[in-house]
């Protein structure tokens, strides 16, 4: 009888074990979903820094340098300090002397002495018969690396509350004085 009850109870506590075991095995890792842009926009912007000489085609300044620094000339250790207003055509082509089709308006500031790389705060603000309103971003620029992501933070007007994702690329640099950046924008959040 004593046996038949060990064993009665080894046999439940095997049983109420069990399942815990089984329940305690790693599930199989979930796919990260996909998304699929709901809009997709290229673009490019031409930034002409002032140097002191070309104040009728500037289109860029830097407002703020560090001591050892002016605000005509970027500073040395990878322009670190330099903080650079900017009101940048917007073209559908990398042409320069394209029709605008808006204006990217904002700053950016070089924020590490070691390595070339910058921080953003811009707007696109469109004025063209295809676009109403602005697109804003914001995020890290590590110039070196061929491309960059920042962050679609918003919109107003055909962008209206617009989230996504703007991969930057330097498309042409002449010195200190010019870059052209193309922007090519995924939208995954249009309303």
């Amino acid at each position: 009888m004593q046996a038949k009850t060990l064993f009665s109870s080894l046999f439940l506590l095997i049983f109420l074990f069990f399942p815990s075991i089984s329940s305690s095995a790693p599930t199989p890792a979930k796919k990260i979903k996909s998304y699929k842009p709901c809009k997709r926009l290229v673009f490019y912007f031409h930034d002409i820094v002032y140097d002191g000489e070309n104040a009728n085609n500037a289109t860029a300044a830097i407002v703020g340098a560090p001591r050892w620094a002016n605000t005509t000339k970027m500073a040395g250790l990878n322009h670190f300090g330099d903080v650079v207003v900017f009101d940048d055509p917007i073209t559908l082509d990398n042409n320069l002397h394209s029709t605008p089709v808006g204006r990217a308006q904002g700053f950016y500031l070089y924020d590490k002495k070691d390595i070339f790389t910058a921080w953003l705060g811009f707007s696109f603000v469109f004025n063209s018969t295809e676009h109403k309103g602005s697109l804003n971003f914001a995020g890290a620029d590590p110039l070196m690396n061929k491309t960059r992501d920042i962050s679609v933070i918003g919109g107003t007007g055909d962008f209206f509350m617009a989230r996504g994702i703007a991969t930057l690329m330097t498309d042409a640099f002449e010195g200190e004085v010019y870059f052209r950046l193309r922007v090519d924008i995924k939208l995954y959040e249009c309303w």
